[in-house]
C-alpha cells in the first residue's frame, strides 16, 4: 500500500515536472526583455488585425503603450527599457493583456486602466468611454481665437463629461472659471469623481448628474463646451469591436446621430453668458448637421487632427438668444 502511494506521488512529481516544463517553454519563457514583448505584441496585433482608434493609429504605438503602461514605466520613454529584463509574474500580466486585446478586443486603455490626451493621464474604465476629442488641442492653445485671454473666463460648462478629462483641461486651461461636468450616467460621474479628486480639482469642478440641461439649474456660462453622443444608428453597426465595449449611451445618438446635439443647440442660449460660445464636436457629422439646422451661421473648426469635426456658435446666433 505504502509502496503504491509513493509511485502515485511520483507520478504526480513528473507530472508537474512536465506541466512546468510546458509552462517555461511558451512565450512566458521566450520572451525576456522589453524589446523581445515589443516585437511579440506588434506580430500579433498585425496578425490579429486589431483597430486602433483609442489615442493612436498604429500597432506599434499601441504595443509600446500596452507594454510600458502594464510594467508601470513611462510611456514616453521607451528607449531605455527596450533591453531590460522582465520578471516571469510581470509576464504573465503582460501575456493576458496582449491576449485580450487581440482574442477580446478589449481596448488597452481599459486593460492598463489609463488613457492620455497629450500629458495629462486620466483613469478610465469601461463604465466610460476612453478619451479622445479635438478639443483638447484646442484648448492646448487656450481657446484661441475664440477666447482671447483664458485668465478672463469665469464659467465654463463639459456636457457629458464621461471620465471628466475636459473638464479637467479647461481647469487648468480657465484657471480663474469655476468648471460644470454634467454627464447622464452615476457610473461615469464616479469614474470622473476619481479624476477630479487625482488633480485635486474638487473646488473647481462640479460634478453633475443631469440630461443635458435639465439638472443645471440657473447657471450661465462663457463656454458650453459639449463632446456629446453623436454615433448614428448605421455607423453603430458598422463599428470595430473595439468600440463596442464603450457604453453605448455615450456613443449612439439616434438615426442621424444628433439626438442630443439638437438640444444643445435649443438650448444652450439660455445657459449662455451674452458673449458666450457653444462648441460642439460632432465626428463626421457636418452635412447632418448642415442639413437639420440650415439657418444656422457654423463655424467649423480645423484641426491637426481632423478637419470640420467641431462648430463653434456664438449666443447671439442661437435659437432663443433674443428671448
Amino acid at each position: 500500500m505504502t509502496h503504491d502511494t509513493d509511485a502515485r506521488e511520483h507520478e504526480h512529481e513528473h507530472d508537474d515536472d512536465d506541466h512546468d516544463h510546458e509552462h517555461e517553454s511558451g512565450p512566458l519563457a521566450e520572451l525576456v526583455t522589453v524589446r523581445d514583448w515589443l516585437r511579440y505584441a506588434v506580430t500579433r496585433f498585425n496578425r490579429g488585425q486589431i483597430f486602433c482608434g483609442h489615442g493612436v493609429t498604429n500597432v506599434f504605438d499601441e504595443a509600446v503603450w500596452l507594454i510600458l503602461s502594464s510594467l508601470s514605466l513611462p510611456i514616453d520613454r521607451l528607449e531605455p527599457f527596450l533591453d531590460a529584463c522582465i520578471p516571469s509574474d510581470e509576464r504573465q500580466t503582460l501575456f493576458e493583456n496582449i491576449e485580450r486585446r487581440v482574442i477580446e478586443r478589449v481596448p488597452t486603455a481599459y486593460l492598463v486602466k489609463e488613457a492620455w490626451l497629450g500629458e495629462f493621464r486620466f483613469y478610465v474604465d469601461d463604465r466610460v468611454i476612453v478619451p479622445r476629442s479635438f478639443f483638447a488641442e484646442m484648448l492646448d492653445e487656450g481657446f484661441s481665437p475664440w477666447i482671447e485671454d483664458p485668465d478672463t473666463l469665469t464659467s465654463a460648462l463639459d456636457m457629458c463629461t464621461g471620465s471628466g478629462c475636459l473638464a479637467i483641461l479647461m481647469a487648468h486651461v480657465f484657471p480663474n472659471a469655476d468648471i460644470a461636468a454634467v454627464d447622464l450616467s452615476d457610473a461615469a460621474l464616479e469614474v470622473a469623481q476619481r479624476n477630479v479628486e487625482d488633480y485635486g480639482l474638487g473646488e473647481q469642478i462640479d460634478l453633475i448628474r443631469s440630461d443635458v440641461f435639465s439638472n443645471v439649474g440657473d447657471r450661465r456660462f462663457d463656454l458650453i463646451l459639449s463632446n456629446p453622443p453623436y454615433v448614428t444608428t448605421d455607423a453603430m453597426s458598422a463599428l470595430p469591436a473595439e468600440y463596442r465595449h464603450e457604453p453605448v449611451m455615450a456613443l449612439a445618438a439616434g438615426s442621424d446621430g444628433l439626438d442630443v446635439v439638437r438640444t444643445l443647440i435649443a438650448e444652450a442660449a439660455g445657459y449662455l453668458h451674452p458673449e458666450g460660445i457653444l462648441a460642439v464636436e460632432v465626428g463626421h457629422n457636418r452635412d447632418l448637421v448642415e442639413s437639420a439646422f440650415p439657418d444656422l451661421p457654423f463655424n467649423w473648426i480645423s484641426t491637426r487632427g481632423g478637419e470640420d469635426m467641431v462648430f463653434i456658435l456664438r449666443r447671439e446666433d442661437l435659437p432663443g438668444a433674443q428671448d
